[in-house]
């Protein structure tokens, strides 16, 4: 299926999408909906088309075979490094993309370590207490825009997991304003022209730069003597280039702030359409809150409890189905590239969408319908096709933080669960794609009661 190859070569045309502007090309309907462009394209021409984006060429693969060459591609021929430049103003210098593949994978080597069991066992006390901390506030009834709330509780789980009990002491406020202005610095002209000096882009490098000033205070203090804590900054403090010396400030910075994004933005958009889906289908909620309540009488927020939480997992994945927190993936065409008969030049772009992808009934039955229990056996959907759920990628650049992102969902849901029951305000959620993760468009209100501490016996009863 997959051939490779350094010359040009000549293949059948690929169908291209008419319309656009001229320069623009299909910009404007790209920003405003993506998905429904790609869907759009596959509807008239199949598997296989391209489209025009500010004079570049993006041709999309979609099917399983389709994202199935796409992820077993090599870095010589489809390169996320060349496709992913808008990342490096926010992650730094010779980090993640901005650096040789041999080097991003002595960088990924380093990260492993944080995504041990040890450590995760670790996170999930952290992000318990965190969720906890951030329900103080909450009272006994209300309502809460549920996006603005998981953004919330996911920046403070995840800061303090990767960069310590100093976060949560003393730089969750600072820390919040300066994430909000590197997310802003994530946006379509950014994709085309990472340094083109729009205000975002200036508020971007301001607040790239201040964090470094206050990850070196701690960095400082650590390597000063100061008691070690079981978190992600250690881990990198320890760390070692491959000549032995240790990683700069810069370096450990860009490390914190990659595995930061990849922790904290797909969790909190992941949290919120689980959230919705759930609360939109309550006679899901029966099993899970039987779940939790078998599973947490005898034993705490520990990992191995985490692993038997399989109701609430299955609901977590089939919301990265229905609305993965990525809904396009990108690579360069750094060599001539064969799909199917077609070849697709070097130095196009190409595309393949979880969201057009995990839509597709050859790889999902009645995908439009919210069914957890495809996940189940002997269904076991994801599981009958290669790279059928790509909502964090596939292959070799699988998102690392897939595994922290469940934990991390999990958690969150269980604590509120326990404490709470739910109902939304409006049903409309529809995803808003001015954003580069696309959670649902705001308000996105729920409504909120106590309920009876541990027993769930409340919230049983209006899941029924």
């Amino acid at each position: 299926m997959l051939v490779e190859s350094q010359q040009r070569s000549v293949g059948k045309p690929i169908p291209r999408l008419g319309g656009g502007l001229p320069l623009a090309g299909h910009a404007i309907e790209f920003r405003r909906d993506p998905v429904g462009l790609v869907q759009r394209g596959r509807d008239l021409y199949g598997d296989v088309f391209s489209f025009g984006l500010f004079g570049r060429t993006v041709n999309v693969l979609t099917g399983a075979h389709g994202n199935e060459a796409f992820f077993k591609a090599s870095d010589a021929v489809l390169s996320a490094k060349e496709a992913y430049q808008f990342t490096v103003p926010i992650f730094g210098k010779g980090v993640a993309y901005d650096t040789t593949p041999e080097l991003m994978d002595q960088q990924l080597r380093m990260i492993h370590p944080a995504l041990r069991d040890e450590k995760m066992q670790s996170y999930a006390r952290f992000i318990e207490a965190e969720v906890e901390a951030c329900l103080q506030d909450w009272g006994d009834a209300g309502t809460r825009d549920l996006l603005t709330a998981m953004s919330e509780i996911t920046i403070r789980t995840a800061g303090r997991c990767l960069i310590g009990a100093e976060f949560r002491s003393d730089l969750a406020s600072i820390f919040a304003r300066l994430y909000h202005d590197l997310e802003g610095g994530i946006n379509l002209v950014a994709f085309f022209a990472p340094n083109f000096p729009l205000p975002a882009m200036r508020r971007r490098d301001r607040a790239r730069r201040q964090v470094v000033a206050l990850m070196s205070g701690l960095i400082a203090a650590r390597r000063a003597g100061k008691q070690s804590t079981d978190d992600f900054l250690d881990t990198l403090i320890a760390a070692r280039d491959t000549d032995g010396t240790p990683l700069t400030d810069d370096t450990i910075t860009g490390l914190l702030l990659t595995l930061l994004f990849a922790g904290q933005h797909t969790s909190a958009i992941l949290a919120t359409w689980v959230g919705v889906l759930l609360l939109r289908n309550p006679r899901y909620l029966r099993p899970i809150l039987a779940e939790q309540s078998a599973v947490f009488r005898s034993e705490g927020m520990t990992l191995a409890a985490l692993k038997q939480l399989i109701q609430l997992e299955r609901c977590i994945k089939e919301a990265e189905r229905l609305h993965p927190p990525l809904v396009m993936l990108m690579r360069k065409a750094l060599q001539d590239f064969s799909f199917a008969g077609h070849v697709i030049p070097a130095d196009d772009l190409v595309l393949v969408s979880p969201g057009v992808s995990h839509r597709i009934a050859d790889i999902f039955a009645n995908p439009e319908r919210y069914d957890p229990e495809r996940f189940a056996p002997p269904r076991e959907e994801d599981r009958r096709t290669p790279y059928g759920l790509i909502g964090f990628g596939g292959g070799k650049h699988r998102c690392i933080g897939l595994a922290f992102a469940y934990q991390q969902v999990k958690v969150i849901w269980s604590v509120l669960l326990r404490r709470y029951t739910f109902e939304l305000v409006n049903r409309d959620h529809r995803p808003n794609y001015a954003t580069f993760v696309v959670g649902p468009r705001q308000p996105c209100r729920i409504r909120y009661r106590s309920s009876v501490p541990d027993s769930g016996k409340i919230a049983l009863a209006a899941a029924e």
